[in-house]
């Protein structure tokens, strides 16, 4: 990121979020693969830089509408990019001095474009004459995504998702059963889950260190409840990584074998089961190779997928992510469903969820595997909670963004549970 042109001036929070963007968008990198950019930060610089980095995220699309008056022509990425932060922070109400005074020093300092800080001065001045995006509609999906989105829930659902993209996600908390937090300002939501106010700071809260909870989005927290796992049954949590749901498992007493092919994810796992207490095997190996010793009660399959449902979290994945992989997903989750219907004991069953939007990744993939497995029937008892009008028309739940959008919305994801 930013090759050859690394700044000379003291590191910030902004000259990071600027790298970080310069990586998302032009090189197409993930923000998880842009942390170097954050070397040398204090923790709190480092999560400034990231928060500040996805907002710009949020708001490209708009961003460049409101800055298209000031510029002739468009100025290098890394210019066009402390642009945008800069512009972003105006519109969400900062101080005009020393935005626009950092930005020009950014690029001031800057060894390729030294020479265009007085651009990114007299455009930010005029930005900062009416830092508004006005009434500009959200920044919309990409068309590849939001053609097939549209096709499946229409267009008014899609713009719905959308606004509820183009603002910061809450933080849910799952509780430990029979654990009483307090946390001020938090609200319970319907089915169980716990929503922060934006800006708390989970590990200084109550209960953290005594694993009384653990961060997950509610709609995340659905597909256990949907399980519905017993004390002392076996179960297998299959894609383990990052393992909210090997803890729910855990909590709710089963004998939990957690799964997962990623190393360094399943660290994150193993450290959440020290934090909470909580006790589960851990095995990282490929699914398509791994065979159980014996097998299970039930099964919960949270499949690779598009990722699609959690761009409210993510918004850099629709600068990275084009569509190309799907067809691979949709083979791999058809493998590892059909896979795990093979380690059930007699009368078990299974639990398949992706945190996709994509209908192929969802509806679909339950109807092909019905017509794979006559034996199979889809169990359309809800979760508690859960609203009836989640329910998927051929059975399982649909969840999207824009459901609980006056709540600050929720991940979006498919997920029904199979019996034979």
């Amino acid at each position: 990121m930013n090759k050859g042109g690394t700044r000379a001036m003291a590191r910030t929070a902004r000259a990071a979020a600027v790298d970080m963007l310069d990586g998302v968008l032009g090189e197409g990198l993930l923000l998880s693969q842009c942390e170097a950019a954050l070397t040398g930060l204090s923790p709190a610089d480092r999560a400034r830089a990231q928060r500040l980095t996805a907002q710009v995220l949020r708001h490209v699309e708009p961003t460049d509408r409101l800055l298209k008056p000031f510029l002739r022509k468009a100025p290098p990425l890394t210019v066009l990019n402390t642009l945008r932060l800069a512009t972003v922070e105006l519109v969400l109400g900062e101080a005009a001095h020393g935005v626009v005074n950092e930005a020009v020093n950014m690029v001031r300092h800057h060894r390729r474009h030294a020479a265009l800080s007085g651009l990114v001065n007299a455009v930010l001045r005029r930005v900062a004459e009416n830092p508004s995006f006005g009434k500009q509609p959200p920044q919309r999906l990409p068309f590849w995504l939001r053609k097939p989105l549209v096709d499946a829930w229409g267009k008014p659902a899609v713009s719905a998702m959308e606004a509820v993209q183009a603002i910061p996600a809450p933080v849910d908390l799952t509780l430990r059963p029979g654990r009483d937090v307090g946390i001020e300002g938090a609200e319970a939501l319907p089915t169980g889950s716990l929503r922060l106010a934006l800006g708390a700071q989970v590990s200084a809260l109550p209960g953290y260190a005594t694993g009384d909870w653990w961060v997950q989005d509610a709609a995340a927290a659905l597909a256990v409840p949907l399980l519905a796992p017993q004390a002392g049954e076996r179960v297998l949590d299959l894609c383990a990584a990052p393992g909210g749901k090997t803890l729910q498992l855990a909590a709710a007493g089963a004998q939990v074998t957690a799964l997962d092919v990623n190393e360094s994810r399943m660290s994150r796992l193993r450290d959440n089961l020290a934090r909470t207490g909580l006790t589960a095997e851990v095995v990282v190996a490929d699914a398509l190779d791994w065979q159980p010793e014996a097998p299970f009660d039930a099964i919960l399959l949270d499949a690779p997928c598009s990722a699609t449902g959690t761009i409210r979290r993510h918004p850099d994945l629709p600068f990275v992510k084009d569509g190309s992989e799907l067809e691979a997903l949709i083979t791999l989750q058809a493998a590892l469903i059909d896979r795990a219907l093979g380690w059930l004991k007699p009368g078990g069953r299974l639990v398949f969820c992706t945190c996709s939007l994509l209908p192929e990744e969802g509806e679909a993939q339950l109807a092909a595997a019905l017509a794979r497995h006559p034996a199979l029937r889809v169990d359309d008892t809800l979760p508690p909670g859960a609203d009836p009008a989640w329910r998927a028309p051929a059975g399982g739940l649909r969840l999207r963004p824009d459901y609980w959008a006056e709540r600050g919305g929720m991940d979006g994801f498919f997920m029904a549970r199979l019996a034979r």
